[in-house]
């Protein structure tokens, strides 16, 4: 299963000022969300996880909602608006898993991908990569899924397999490719008020830093790669990590210094998690 940078001085220090605001509690606001949201006069501002926030992953079925975290990702088809709504009242914020790039043909809206846009398979059952050139094709596909997560009441989505153009996948995808696709990606998320995570795609981190709002990565330590994941750390934006083979003693130290939100699970992604 799942990194331009366009900011100005401004910007940053923009957003400087919202990271202080929500750690501080300050101008009458009230205490900050433990899970990272700044506080705002409305209310609406979209969800923006801070580094070092404490996760839950659970891929594999219905939400079990017993781990005590401030963040859950859970799949966007297998849960409903009441797994949502619970873990809600709960205090949690709740990210909606959706695999945005390679076809899985045992979803709902199976038979809205044309054969076209079918690439080779993925290593993982029933699944095939999208040839994600097609944008005008996926982006409606996309956009109904996004709209799933958002009636659902989720606070953000994960969107899988954003790294298609380093796979052979059956399309000649280039780098290019991927960057317009997942800024795409990213788009249909913030218009639906939705913070969205970059996927792995440790290569293209400095030039997508600034469009999505958090990243989610597996096995960076195993292959000596966290630190390439500190600019989303560095713009106050958390780093939602799992190590799949790697002992927590190994790479807890490197997790903690670097400001990531790291645990150890099994390559299923159930309930059981070892935090650092």
């Amino acid at each position: 299963m799942s990194a331009g940078v366009r900011a100005c001085a401004a910007s940053l220090t923009a957003l400087a000022v919202v990271v202080l605001a929500g750690c501080s509690g300050t101008g009458g606001a009230g205490p900050p969300d433990p899970s990272g949201t700044p506080p705002g006069p409305s209310g609406t501002a979209r969800w923006q996880p801070r580094p070092g926030l404490a996760w839950q992953w659970q891929l594999d079925g219905r939400v079990d909602p017993s781990a005590d975290v401030p963040v859950y990702d859970i799949d966007g088809f297998e849960n409903g608006a009441a797994d949502v709504a619970r873990l809600h009242r709960a205090g949690r914020k709740v990210i909606c898993y959706v695999n945005v790039g390679a076809w899985e043909d045992f979803r709902p809206d199976r038979d809205a991908f044309p054969r076209a846009v079918l690439g080779g398979p993925n290593g993982w059952r029933g699944e095939r990569w999208l040839d994600i050139r097609r944008l005008s094709v996926l982006r409606p596909i996309m956009e109904r899924r996004f709209d799933m997560c958002r009636d659902k009441g989720f606070d953000a989505v994960e969107p899988d397999l954003v790294e298609g153009y380093t796979e052979e996948t059956g399309f000649p995808l280039t780098a290019d490719d991927q960057l317009a696709y997942n800024r795409m990606i990213a788009d249909i998320a913030h218009a639906r008020g939705l913070a969205v995570g970059l996927k792995n795609d440790l290569p293209q981190i400095p030039r997508l830093v600034d469009d999505f709002d958090f990243a989610v990565n597996e096995q960076c330590a195993q292959y000596g790669e966290c630190a390439r994941l500190t600019p989303f750390v560095a713009a106050g934006k958390a780093v939602f990590h799992v190590e799949y083979g790697e002992p927590a003693r190994a790479f807890c130290p490197e997790s903690r210094r670097l400001g990531l939100s790291s645990m150890r699970k099994t390559p299923e992604l159930g309930v059981w998690r070892e935090p650092c």
